[in-house]
Formats: structure tokens, C-alpha cells, sequence
């Protein structure tokens, strides 16, 4: 890790925006300059790759974990880019300003990403282009081929296409490579004008110190183009169907436990590759972030494994991963390996083993730390060590306002009371829990913007387990103006994070 900071948590598709979902247009610029103003070093955001209705846009169920999200482009970088005209971006109303109506968003992005690819097209060939595609032909090639082939198929699972296309017969790939040029061709112009934003917001970032926090889910959903196309690295049966699917077992959230269904990975055949696929994905994170944060970091010691077909993940089992030949080939592959692990929820000995000989920093949630044994408690503000990131919550849990609010038990309240030195109320019990964060040994915090602005559990991101209403909470215009510039600096610099 690096040295003392502080920063932000909010994803871009949060970020205020006329077009109903946050982009990397001018309000990213206008978040970035807040953070500076604010004496913040670090952005965290979730992850950038395409989203799916079908499953409530959530940035962990992606069709691909090396693509970009097409819906975080933005118009009026392509305007000023030349390839939209001002008068395509024509007065909008409808949409809700603190919310995101995916349904309208993805219509309108698909009408302007339309029009600027035919235009970047009359532009072809362009050298940028040529060589983001050559740098990332192994898995931009597959990307493109499986949503042009998804689209075509209705977004069916790929085990339901037709055989030669399920099985991957080389002679028909190479026959629809050729027949679905056009769509597969304006695939990757999508990919390359978010990455041109994308590289453009982090020279900006760099510019001002903002380091750039990314997120790296564990897993891959069955219909993905990583697992169609490198189906051998999973746990598959000859029908190609998952022999076990992902979950964990019962926690804070669930008490049935959370049934992910993800296909496992098959760690044998990872190990025989020297985890190439794993290597290169991390590679591809690295070049977008500054550090990346792994989630569910305990699935790469040991995974619970759930049988096909139960509707609980309580009944699964743990299967260890070879977690030491793995992260020896990391260390072998990597000069430096800026990773913050996901340790909450069940961790076991060998978990905060392998972090301790990677030098891997872990996360602490102060919501979890006022319950329980408070000598024991890892969550607890004075058993928080120096090489961790603390967070006042995090994507996955109430607003700390909401959390005061429904949540918190009145001994919760009372421990919170003690540790502050005077009653805390719902109107200031984010900024206790801001405090005590910054005031915390861990040498980063991160505050969710939600508590920045003190909002109660309606702005709440993710509630685990619950199929719908997620992912949808953005910030305003005018709550990006009301930020707290000024108390947040001279927090932050009194807690030596500047």
C-alpha cells in the first residue's frame, strides 16, 4: 500500500448526467475536481464491464470481464471528438435525476453510439484504433463474436445455440466472423471510444494525485464470452454445463447463505496453463487502475462449492484452490502487485495466511464494528490494523445513515455513543463514522459519497440478495455542488491524509 489517504467511493454510472446513467463525460471531470479541492487521493469505483437487464445491471454479472461498459460513454465527449453533432444531443426530459432508468438509458445510448460508430467508421483506418485492437486481440475478438452471436440468438444461453456454434467448430466460427463483420466491427469501435475516455479521465487523474481504485469480481457468469471461449478453464460437464456453482455460505446478509450460481473455475487445468487467462486479466486491470481491489478474495484460497440445482447455498461445501502456486506465479509475473483483498465474511486462517505473505492489505467495515465481543471484533475501531482499507460501509450495505436508522441495535447505538463522546443521531452519525474512520491506523479510508452527503438508506446501492432495485442510486448536479468541500479537507488533514 502507500501512504496515509483518504477517498471516495462512487461509481461512474452514479456520476450526474442528462442522458439517465453517469459517464465519463465532464461531471467525472467536475467529480475529480472535487476530490482534489477536498485533499482526497483516492477514486473508487466498481467495475466498468457491460451490464445486463436480465439481471438488474449489476457491474458483477457482466457477459465479459475484460470488456467496457458502453453505457458510461459519453455523448458530449464524442461531440467534442467530432463524432456526434451537437444537435444529436437535443434537449432530454423524463429522465429522474437520482435515479437510473436503465430501460430509457440503454434506448438513447444505443441511438447516439449508433451514429458515432458510422461516423468513426468513414474515418477507418485509424492507427489508435488499429493498435487497441492488436493490444487486446485475446479477448476482444471473443467479446465481439459472442455478442454479435448473443444478439442474433435473442440473448439465449450459448448452450442453447446451435451445435456447431455451442462446440465451436473452427470451420463455423470462422464462417461467422465473416457473415457478422458489420456488428462485430462496430463492437469494438464501442470499446475503443470508452477506452479513449477512459485513458483521458485517468491522465486527469494522475494530474491531480487521484488514485484510481478498481474492482475485479471474482467470478464470470455461464453465458460470457470468457467462459464460451475458454470453457476447459471451468468446472463444465461434457455438456458443457456447470458440475458446481459459486455461492457462500450463511453470513450477515443471508442466513441461507448467497447462491451466486457462477461456474467454478477447474484449477487444475488453470495450474497446467500457469493461470495464464487469470494473469492476463489481471494485467488488463492493472492497466486501467492504479490498484485493484479483488472481491471475494477468499475464493482464491478456498471456494464454497454448491451442487447443480439446490436453491440454497447453505448446503455447498469448501474445495481449497492452489492459492500458493498461484500467487507464487503472480509474484513471479508482477514487480509489484497493488491488490486490496475482500476478507469480510467467513475468513479462516489460511485466508489471512496467504494476505500476510502476499503483504495483501484486507477491508474493515465500521457498521460491523459496534456488535459482538469488542476485544474481538476485527471490525472494531481500535482492532483495525495499519495494512487494511476502511470503509463506513461499502457497495453492499446500508447508507450509514440507513444503517443508524433500521438497523443498529441499541447497543450498537450506545457502543457508537461511547466511542464518539456524545449521543449519536441519525443527522451526524455518517460524519462519527467518517471521523472515526479517518482517525483509524489503516492507512486508507474510503467514505461512500452517500455519507458524504449524509443520506438515508433510499440512496442504499446494493442490498444483497434482493433480485431488484439495485445499482440504480446517482447523484445529482446539485448534490455533486453540495459535496463538503471544505469540512472534508480540514477532516482530512487533521487525520494526517492529505
Amino acid at each position: 500500500m502507500f501512504s496515509r489517504a483518504n477517498g471516495v467511493l462512487l461509481p461512474v454510472f452514479s456520476l450526474p448526467s442528462r442522458f439517465g446513467i453517469g459517464d465519463l463525460g465532464p461531471e467525472a471531470f467536475r467529480f475529480v475536481d472535487f476530490l482534489h479541492a477536498a485533499g482526497q487521493r483516492v477514486w473508487q469505483v466498481l467495475p466498468l464491464n457491460p451490464t445486463d437487464g436480465a439481471f438488474g445491471h449489476s457491474p458483477y454479472h457482466s457477459v465479459s470481464c475484460f470488456a467496457f461498459n458502453p453505457l458510461l460513454i459519453s455523448p458530449e465527449n464524442l461531440v467534442a471528438d467530432g463524432f456526434l453533432d451537437p444537435a444529436d444531443l437535443v434537449p432530454l426530459n423524463g429522465f429522474q435525476a437520482d435515479r437510473i432508468d436503465y430501460a430509457a438509458a440503454v434506448q438513447l445510448k444505443r441511438r447516439l453510439l449508433e451514429k458515432a460508430c458510422q461516423r468513426f467508421r468513414q474515418r477507418l483506418p485509424d492507427s489508435g484504433f488499429d493498435r487497441f485492437c492488436d493490444e487486446n486481440i485475446f479477448w476482444l475478438d471473443e467479446y465481439a463474436l459472442f455478442q454479435a452471436l448473443s444478439m442474433h440468438h435473442q440473448r439465449i444461453s450459448w448452450d442453447e445455440w446451435p451445435t456447431k456454434i455451442r462446440v465451436r467448430r473452427p470451420d463455423e466460427i470462422t464462417r461467422l466472423r465473416e457473415s457478422l463483420r458489420d456488428s462485430i466491427e462496430k463492437l469494438k469501435i464501442e470499446q475503443y471510444l470508452f477506452y479513449r475516455q477512459w485513458i483521458d479521465l485517468r491522465r486527469t487523474c494522475r494530474e491531480k494525485n487521484i488514485h484510481l481504485l478498481g474492482d475485479i469480481p471474482i467470478y464470470v457468469p455461464f453465458h460470457s464470452a470468457d467462459v464460451w471461449a475458454n470453457r476447459h478453464l471451468f468446472k463444465l460437464d461434457r455438456f458443457h454445463r456447470p458440475t458446481g456453482v459459486s455461492g457462500v455460505p450463511p453470513d450477515y446478509f443471508s442466513a441461507d447463505g448467497q447462491l451466486w450460481g457462477h461456474p467454478l473455475y477447474n484449477w487444475e487445468t488453470l495450474q497446467q496453463t500457469r493461470y495464464d487467462w487469470w494473469m492476463r486479466r489481471i494485467t488488463h486491470q492493472m492497466a486501467l487502475f492504479d490498484t485493484v481491489r479483488i472481491d471475494h478474495f477468499r475464493g482464491l484460497v478456498a471456494y464454497w462449492e454448491v451442487p447443480v440445482g439446490e436453491i440454497a447455498a447453505k448446503t455447498g461445501r469448501w474445495v481449497e484452490a492452489p492459492s500458493e502456486d498461484f500467487f507464487s506465479e503472480l509474484r513471479r509475473r508482477f514487480v509489484s502487485l497493488p491488490l486490496v483483498a475482500e476478507d469480510l465474511g467467513h475468513i479462516t486462517a489460511d485466508v489471512r495466511e496467504t494476505m500476510q505473505r502476499n503483504g495483501f492489505p484486507g477491508m474493515r467495515v465500521l457498521m460491523f464494528g459496534f456488535s459482538g465481543d469488542p476485544a474481538h471484533n476485527p471490525n472494531a475501531i481500535h482492532n483495525i490494523p495499519e495494512n487494511c482499507v476502511v470503509y463506513t460501509g461499502t457497495h453492499d450495505n446500508n447508507t450509514a445513515r440507513g444503517w443508524f436508522a433500521t438497523e443498529a441495535s441499541r447497543s450498537e447505538k450506545h457502543r457508537l455513543s461511547v466511542l464518539s463522546g456524545r449521543k449519536a443521531t441519525a443527522r451526524e452519525v455518517s460524519w462519527e463514522l467518517i471521523r472515526l474512520a479517518m482517525m483509524s491506523p489503516a492507512r486508507w479510508s474510503i467514505i461512500p459519497a452517500q455519507d458524504l452527503l449524509g443520506l438515508s438508506a433510499d440512496a442504499r446501492m446494493n442490498t444483497p440478495g434482493q433480485a431488484g432495485g439495485n445499482w440504480a442510486w446517482r447523484l445529482t448536479p446539485a448534490k455533486l455542488d453540495a459535496l463538503p468541500v471544505k469540512r472534508l479537507l480540514e477532516m482530512t488533514t487533521v487525520f494526517g491524509r492529505t
